[in-house]
């Protein structure tokens, strides 16, 4: 990774507000960064030379005046995100101001090769500041919080397996992919304007990102919105096991129970969520029975996230989750069972954990150029 050149404090503020804005002129630099109009202009004359910020056109104010407009320059560098998804390998390049640069998709099994395939699309020559990887599973944290890699077997592998395939000396963040995805509707998705709510997922399994002002809430293990660890079942008789609630309530139990409550008038049988979902959309009522009865178990986990938290929204996200067909039902269950809460399906949708992996990774990139220039001047 090419080290960040040495910049004073008053261009370090500037690049992070240039990085934010995407270009700007002079003027609103200045009163972005709250500086004078000369000390922008000579931290924009050091970001020049440096190559990290460069002259993209005018703009005509309101006097009639023209005013050189500013972006990133060349050397500002890229980020790289990594979504290692239950089946699919999602791989998105930024620049430090959030423009795409480069896409790929793949197998899980091939995620090796997915990431190399991003890493060739990115710009020649431009630095690659830091990199986010997006895991199913609690994160190890290291010294400042950072989290390293995986905490558990669930994730340990395919991480170590795409690891050999990341540019040696760059930075690598690794983060619960709900907790990226909960920023992705934060900031894009359906909780734009709301500070504090819950994400929850509901695909393969099941995991809650807890927004609390407007900061992903992680806990002192990294493992708050671990709702796989919920007792379950809780009843008279019956012994909990560990991460049952997810085997209950994840994809392959819910086409298990479809598989059961089908009969020879009902038609083939759907082998996945996806037909299962489709059948009821299309009015099937053994399909609509077995979503619906979904929906109220889903209602239910809700009910005891806002029991917990009394988030006032809940995001309903994942491969079944954002169905809208869900949503009836787990409104109606938790209003039965608890606070009045709003429930909304995601709006980011499958892309949310890339989207918000992308969003950290950016926020982390400027923060390696502008921490490195703090920590030189």
């Amino acid at each position: 990774m090419a080290r960040a050149p040495r910049l004073t404090e008053s261009a370090s503020a500037v690049f992070a507000v240039l990085a934010g804005a995407g270009s700007a002129t002079r003027p609103q630099l200045a009163s972005l960064a709250g500086l004078s109009k000369p000390t922008v202009s000579s931290a924009v004359a050091e970001l020049e030379g440096a190559r990290l910020a460069a002259h993209s056109g005018t703009a005509s104010s309101g006097t009639g005046r023209s005013a050189a407009v500013y972006r990133l320059g060349p050397a500002a560098g890229a980020v790289l995100a990594v979504d290692l998804g239950p089946a699919l390998t999602r791989v998105r390049g930024c620049a430090l101001d959030g423009t795409p640069l480069a896409e790929a998709t793949g197998s899980r099994a091939d995620a090796a090769d997915v990431v190399r395939r991003a890493l060739g699309a990115l710009p020649g020559g431009a630095p690659l500041r830091t990199i986010v990887v997006a895991v199913g599973d609690v994160t190890a944290r290291g010294e400042g919080g950072t989290g390293t890699r995986p905490a558990t077997a669930k994730a340990g592998p395919v991480f170590d397996a795409v690891a050999v395939a990341l540019p040696p000396g760059v930075p690598v963040h690794v983060e619960n992919n709900v907790n990226c995805a909960a920023l992705a509707e934060l900031h894009e998705g359906a909780a734009r304007g709301r500070h504090t709510f819950g994400y929850l997922r509901i695909g393969v399994g099941v995991g809650l990102g807890i927004v609390v002002g407007g900061r992903v809430l992680r806990g002192a293990n990294g493992a708050a919105g671990e709702l796989a660890r919920l007792p379950y079942p809780w009843a008279e008789g019956s012994e909990p096991r560990r991460e049952a609630l997810e085997e209950y309530i994840g994809e392959r139990s819910l086409v298990r129970r479809a598989a059961e409550a089908w009969r020879d008038g009902d038609g083939p049988c759907p082998r996945t969520a996806g037909q299962l979902f489709a059948l009821a959309r299309q009015g099937r009522p053994a399909a609509r029975a077995v979503v619906d009865r979904h929906a109220v178990d889903v209602g239910r986990l809700a009910a005891a996230v806002t029991a917990v938290l009394d988030p006032g929204l809940i995001v309903l996200g994942g491969s079944t989750g954002a169905d809208p067909r869900l949503l009836p039902g787990v409104r109606a269950e938790l209003d039965r069972l608890s606070w009045p809460t709003e429930v909304v399906s995601s709006t980011v949708g499958e892309l949310g954990t890339v989207v918000g992996a992308a969003r950290l990774a950016v926020a982390r990139g400027v923060q390696n150029v502008t921490r490195a220039a703090r920590a030189e001047d």
